[in-house]
């Protein structure tokens, strides 16, 4: 089933504020939230999407990316456990409700408890790994996936954690101030557990001082096609570990887009100069041309000007967000040549005043100005 709208889900316009979305956010957070609705799977699933919809929308770089490319910006399934916010899990949605609702929703201090029976215990996110991919204009334009090797922390195995006996495990501890405004209740990170809600109990020979150790792996990304330099895309649950009974972060994989030799992109189309002699422009020729998906044979009508283009429709990149694909715009650069032997001088200077070679535009040769037009339309 296609995902639903972001701004649809929250119920606001693509203009809204940060502080519109955050307080649709909540909104729908509330009534929707877990404890509020026990054993409803219809409520946790809007829950679930309302979470997601806001993890996009209040970070200012991936909702530029969403309003140009959509779903597809987050999107590449496969391998590592799929891109975007569809890869959040309970663990992910609570931990951003700090900032949302204040320590007193979701964080073990008071009102709502959690999700799953965790008794208000405090999970932590492991660090995000970040790493650039290159790929070529062939692998954007048919989409590739690549076998990353990526070193993360993960949890040594021999490893055991207890809950925390300062804080139980909530990763906090409260104190209550009496003030002259009244009696003054703050929460701040367990220093005993450093905010992690458990403690080593058994730490492994080759495990660091939070019981986790370097590794490398091979991650399988699958790379949907379209895809645009300087995008970022999200494998969920492959970055560090966290310790104890905390939940992964994330691997953001980067696109650096290479330099093709002969093909120059322009969002989803593809420039490609081809030189012809003088006499193939007169009389006509055939030319053999690179395209992403393979060499292409064209034909060049006799007669042709230099600065004509020949749009291949279809043969450029796919939309990343599935509206088919770009063209392959050809440019024709008829080649003068610099120099000439004594016989090809005199037969041009005969054709000098010859009628065939005078200039006589018609109307269906375009200015260079139109051209261009043409090529953005």
């Amino acid at each position: 089933m296609a995902k639903r709208d972001y701004y649809e889900i929250l119920g606001v316009g693509k203009n809204a504020t940060a502080a519109e979305v955050k307080k649709a956010y909540r909104k729908k957070a509330i009534q929707f939230h877990p404890d509020k609705n026990p054993d409803d799977k219809g409520a946790e699933a809007k829950f679930k999407e309302a979470a997601e919809a806001y993890e996009v929308l209040s970070d200012e770089n991936k909702k530029a990316r969403y309003d140009q490319f959509g779903h597809q910006a987050f999107e590449g399934g496969g391998g590592g456990g799929g891109f975007g916010g569809g890869g959040m899990n309970m663990d992910d949605i609570f931990s951003q409700f700090g900032d949302i609702f204040g320590s007193g929703f979701g964080g073990g201090g008071g009102g709502f408890s959690g999700f799953g029976g965790g008794g208000g215990q405090r999970r932590v996110k492991g660090s995000n790994l970040r790493i650039r991919v290159k790929l070529t204009l062939e692998e954007i334009a048919n989409g590739v996936e690549k076998k990353i090797k990526v070193k993360r922390k993960v949890q040594a195995e021999g490893t055991t954690y207890r809950t925390c006996s300062t804080c139980n495990g909530s990763g906090q501890v409260t104190r209550i101030t009496n003030t002259i405004l009244g009696r003054m209740q703050t929460a701040s990170p367990c220093t005993t557990c450093g905010g992690v809600g458990q403690m080593i109990d058994k730490k492994a020979a080759d495990a660091d001082g939070q019981g986790l150790k370097i590794q490398e792996e091979t991650i399988p990304v699958k790379i949907p096609a379209g895809v645009v330099d300087g995008m970022q895309l999200k494998v969920s649950g492959k970055g560090n570990e966290a310790p104890g009974n905390g939940i992964s972060g994330d691997l953001l994989v980067a696109i650096e887009e290479e330099e093709h030799e002969k093909l120059q992109r322009e969002g989803d189309n593809l420039h490609y100069d081809l030189y012809v002699s003088l006499p193939d422009a007169v009389l006509g020729t055939s030319k053999e041309i690179d395209t992403v998906t393979g060499k292409v044979r064209i034909k060049i009508d006799a007669g042709v000007q230099s600065g004509k283009i020949l749009r291949l429709r279809g043969k450029g990149i796919p939309s990343i967000n599935g509206y088919g694909k770009g063209d392959l715009l050809v440019h024709v650069n008829v080649w003068t040549p610099k120099t000439l032997n004594k016989e090809q001088k005199n037969f041009f200077e005969n054709m000098r005043e010859n009628e065939h070679f005078m200039p006589k535009p018609e109307n269906s040769d375009k200015s260079f100005f139109e051209k261009v037009k043409d090529m953005f339309s």
